[in-house]
């Protein structure tokens, strides 16, 4: 019989996309052993997404004083280490910290500005993005249908939907659509909460539920006499609760670590239906003819993926595919407009009819309303003259119908993965197309951003 401890160290190596989707040659990886079975162990895993982007800007966009309707950059989208350690078969520590989205203008650490050593978009702030600890309180074993595990910290088992703990280590687009992250860097730390969960498998079955303390918000609402629009504020944050259950038709995949796998690369054969929710009482704000009003933030989702190999086995092609319609209710007309990295700010001389998201790559990133996201890829045959390289195109869309914007929006993404080494080395290009919303409240024009992305782990 197999040491228990090495059944779930082969786990965890499923569990973070680090079997499988990786190169053959990976092994164990960084790893050091507390006793000479190497049951007790530490891991490591590091990785970096770079970024070289041709950005075409909203109107009315300024980037570092000159203005800019198309902006060049290259940036750091992700620098992770995440530390683990199996001392038990019950018992696991986990230590996950980087830093994120930085760029020649943006990211830098606290008070960077201007030029010089300390200039902007410098010496970005490291921290933490999952601190917790776990312990089984049913063990999961071939002969049991039932595991349950618990753990504290500030942890990644989300509710919502598949994508909501989504690795970043095997997108199969360039990256996630980031509303799949509802309360993203407002009432979360980078899509974590401190809080306590529960997590397991019955069958088939997969689950996880969560009760978090949100962190504190506190914008003000602005007070209107016709329509009231709801603002991040939660006071004494109430506690939330948030849950999100699958059922695995296929193979099985490893609850261990939080973090679910965009693509196997057909190395898996995968077919799961899923769904979730989140609730926060209180959590936003509006103020209508003066008097202020507090408004619970509910988020509900449904989801199917499917990730399995097709046709000849020695060609081993693959499709994925992956499907989530999500509803969120954070109060009346909320409405937030983001962009990632974004170069730009708005050009106060500028005279034109200016977006209603902002300035640079900004768009109406979520809000009150609906969201239906698409994603498909395929991963061609294997060339004789080169396996390990691999192309896998892909296509996503957006349908995004939120109570704050007159019309339905659209948004489209396009482009390939090629694998050099599986997903521990990979290119990845990405044409995207988002619509730009004026300030007179209509679809005037759509714009582009072009990504290539360098991504490496070990």
């Amino acid at each position: 019989m197999k040491n228990p401890s090495v059944i779930l160290f082969a786990l965890l190596l499923g569990a973070f996309g680090l079997r499988g989707q990786g190169s053959p040659d990976y092994g164990s990886g960084m790893k050091i052993n507390f006793n000479e079975k190497g049951s007790k162990y530490m891991r490591f895993v590091l990785w970096n997404q770079i970024w070289a982007r041709s950005i075409d800007n909203n109107p009315g966009t300024m980037v570092n004083g000159t203005p800019s309707d198309n902006t060049f950059d290259i940036g750091a989208r992700r620098i992770r280490v995440l530390a683990y350690s199996q001392i038990s078969p019950r018992y696991m520590v986990v230590l996950h910290f980087g830093v994120n989205n930085q760029s020649f203008v943006q990211g830098g650490g606290s008070g960077t500005a201007g030029t010089g050593g300390y200039g902007a978009g410098k010496k970005p702030q490291m921290f933490f993005h999952d601190a917790y600890s776990e312990y089984a309180l049913i063990q999961p074993a071939k002969d049991k249908k039932f595991s349950m595990s618990f753990g504290a910290g500030l942890h990644y088992f989300n509710g919502i939907s598949r994508m909501t703990s989504a690795s970043t280590l095997n997108f199969l687009a360039v990256d996630a659509p980031v509303f799949n992250w509802p309360l993203i860097e407002n009432s979360d730390q980078f899509a974590r909460l401190f809080g306590m969960y529960v997590k397991g498998k019955w069958g088939k079955l997969d689950y996880r539920l969560n009760i978090n303390k949100p962190f504190a918000t506190s914008l003000a609402p602005v007070n209107s006499t016709t329509d009231a629009v709801a603002v991040d504020n939660n006071g004494d944050s109430r506690l939330s609760k948030g849950g999100y259950a699958m059922y695995q038709f296929l193979d099985q995949e490893s609850n261990l670590l939080p973090y679910t796998v965009g693509t196997y690369v057909g190395t898996k054969r995968v077919l799961n239906i899923g769904a979730g929710f989140y609730n926060q009482p209180d959590g936003t704000m509006s103020a209508l003819n003066g008097v202020k009003s507090k408004h619970d933030i509910t988020s509900m989702a449904i989801d199917a993926f499917v990730d399995m190999p097709i046709g000849d086995k020695k060609k081993n092609m693959a499709i994925t595919a992956y499907t989530v319609l999500y509803s969120n209710d954070f109060g009346p007309n909320y409405l937030r407009n983001t962009g990632i990295m974004n170069p730009g700010v708005a050009d106060p001389a500028f005279t034109g009819t200016k977006a209603l998201a902002g300035a640079g790559n900004a768009r109406p990133l979520m809000g009150t309303g609906s969201i239906w996201y698409t994603q498909a890829g395929l991963l061609l045959p294997k060339n004789s003259d080169a396996p390990k390289l691999r192309v896998q195109p892909f296509v996503a869309y957006t349908l995004k119908k939120l109570d704050a914007l007159p019309a339905a929006g659209s948004y489209f993404d396009i482009g390939s993965n090629f694998y050099i080494d599986g997903h521990n080395s990979k290119i990845t290009l990405q044409y995207s197309s988002r619509p730009v919303y004026s300030t007179k409240d209509n679809i005037s024009d759509y714009k582009g951003e072009f990504v290539i992305q360098f991504a490496n782990y070990l």
